[in-house]
């Protein structure tokens, strides 16, 4: 195992051309990316404050169950993550300041 992974023990799941579990959570959590991707830039061109109000309802709702589906996958064993070192957060931290600098001077 690599010393720079995060992962829990991974849930088997069936072979073959059927579709499975992790088919079915994966192709869950891709649409709930996609709404809440939609619904992010609905809440930037909402009108007037009451569909903002609708539109950022929803967006709440699907984005708090995109994290729940992602937890799930990653409680399965289904998501791997690399822990970051410290130099690579820094260098990428110098990086967006800089920009978030250059967009105010």
């Amino acid at each position: 195992m690599n010393n720079n992974e995060i992962k829990n023990p991974k849930t088997k799941v069936p072979t073959g051309i059927t579709l499975n579990d992790k088919d079915y959570i994966s192709s869950l959590l891709s649409t709930l990316k996609m709404l809440v991707k939609n619904y992010a830039v609905s809440l930037t061109e909402a009108s007037n404050e009451t569909l903002y109000q609708e539109y950022k309802m929803m967006f709440d709702s699907y984005s708090s169950l995109q994290r729940e589906v992602y937890e799930l996958m990653f409680r399965k064993g289904w998501y791997t993550l690399e822990k970051a070192e410290p130099v690579k957060v820094d260098n990428k931290y110098q990086i967006l300041n800089q920009e978030f600098m250059n967009l105010n001077g």
